[in-house]
């Protein structure tokens, strides 16, 4: 393959090439057009695929290899982590302000100007919320929105899609809490993309792509029975934290 794949938006297949064809260099990138309508959105994560691109830039499609995911019992909180989570900093919630979470993700980084969400993007995730697919974690400090993430639920996978934080560790205590209810409702994978020094100290690890591909198989057409998400009301800080403390 000497070029990614060109989508035309008007196919109503809303296909997409096998994911082994994605090029080496840059890693990942598969195809490039079509549309973020949320049919073919559902359909690109169902088959590991994300989009990813600027402004400036036509829809990128990428399934990268390895691909970075964590599987949620092997969740790692460190010592210094877990005392944060217990002085209960922040009031964590699911599905409380997405748009807002969405837009602090698409606030530029400390030492750039652009962002990767765009108002294409912001629009065509906003629709995912909607219609109970896209989901929020909110961490809040004094009824301010200080830190947490999206992603997309499907089946028994979370895809997650990015994260903020404006308080220290904000969006790691974010995650640990949903990791933890995710473990409750029996998910198999959390989708973490590309690797990274801050995903690997939660656990992350890199697979072959061709494992990722199997995993969604397996877990990817089970239903989901929770449109909006909440915290189960038995679920705490206290109890979520049990199984991760030091004898």
């Amino acid at each position: 393959m000497t070029g990614p794949f060109w989508i035309n938006e008007n196919d109503p297949s809303l296909a997409f090439p096998p994911v082994e064809l994605a090029l080496d260099e840059p890693n990942g990138l598969l195809a490039v057009g079509g549309d973020l309508t949320p049919e073919r959105l559902f359909n690109a994560y169902q088959h590991g695929i994300f989009p990813w691109f600027n402004d400036e830039q036509p829809i990128l499609w990428w399934s990268p290899n390895p691909r970075a995911v964590l599987f949620p019992d092997q969740l790692h909180v460190s010592r210094s982590l877990k005392k944060q989570i217990n002085k209960l900093q922040f009031e964590i919630s699911l599905d409380q302000d997405f748009e807002g979470v969405l837009k602090a993700c698409a606030a530029p980084r400390k030492g750039e100007s652009g962002t990767w969400i765009t108002s294409e993007m912001h629009d065509a995730y906003m629709k995912l919320h909607q219609l109970g697919i896209a989901h929020s974690v909110e961490a809040w400090q004094q009824e301010e929105l200080v830190g947490g993430l999206y992603g997309i639920g499907i089946g028994r996978v979370f895809f997650g899609e990015s994260m903020f934080s404006r308080a220290t560790n904000a969006s790691k205590v974010a995650f640990v809490y949903l990791v933890k209810q995710l473990q409750q409702w029996n998910y198999a994978l959390i989708d973490c993309q590309v690797s990274s020094a801050h995903l690997k100290s939660l656990g992350a690890i890199d697979i072959e792509r061709r494992e990722f591909i199997d995993l969604l198989r397996r877990h990817i057409n089970r239903s989901n029975t929770k449109n909006h998400w909440c915290f189960d009301d038995d679920f705490s800080p206290f109890s979520c934290m049990e199984a991760n403390r030091n004898p």
